[in-house]
């Protein structure tokens, strides 16, 4: 654990976080994207989240900031590349603007660099500065799903898909993600 002012920011796979962690992050996240533009924070985002590492902000027990990297196969000229895929960064309202965000996805990055072929994430018109000043690039090419009836475009993500090259990567190819329920990006 590492202090951050009056926080500590702690690491865990989702196996390792109690029942009581998990109600805690999850009406974390609830809170932060309630009434948000691109919509509420549903089970299918909440499913989305589990199954790998979370870094969290915490004040005492209570997560403040949130960040989950979960492994995702991204399809890209030919290859499938392990992606580590950034779910669920939220920081609670009253605690925004002091640099949680930035200790989330400093820890989200450093856990894609040393681990993926290349980072990933879906991101909101609110979120997009905040992630070109990290170096995250806006994918330039097609997207596109690859679901149980086949690859089917997703233009409407087009834009909105931001990556975090590892190794050289063709920005202005297509880029295909695995299927999954809900949102597939």
């Amino acid at each position: 654990m590492s202090a951050v002012t009056d926080t500590f920011v702690r690491t865990l796979h989702t196996a390792d976080l109690t029942p009581g962690l998990r109600g805690a992050i999850r009406r974390l996240l609830d809170g932060a994207f309630a009434g948000h533009a691109d919509g509420d924070f549903t089970d299918a985002d909440w499913d989305h989240t589990l199954g790998g590492l979370h870094t969290l902000v915490l004040e005492g027990d209570e997560p403040i900031g949130h960040s989950a990297v979960v492994q995702r196969r991204l399809l890209h000229g030919g290859r499938a590349l392990r992606a580590g895929y950034v779910e669920a960064v939220a920081v609670r309202a009253d605690r925004r603007r002091r640099g949680h965000g930035a200790t989330v996805m400093a820890a989200a990055e450093r856990i894609i660099r040393g681990s993926y072929d290349l980072g990933a994430l879906g991101s909101s018109d609110e979120a997009t500065g905040f992630y070109a000043a990290r170096g995250w690039q806006v994918w330039a090419g097609r997207t596109s799903a690859l679901t149980p009836g086949g690859i089917l475009p997703t233009p409407d993500v087009d834009g909105w898909i931001h990556v975090l090259p590892v190794a050289a990567i063709d920005l202005g190819g297509e880029l295909t993600c695995d299927w999954r329920d809900g949102d597939v990006w």
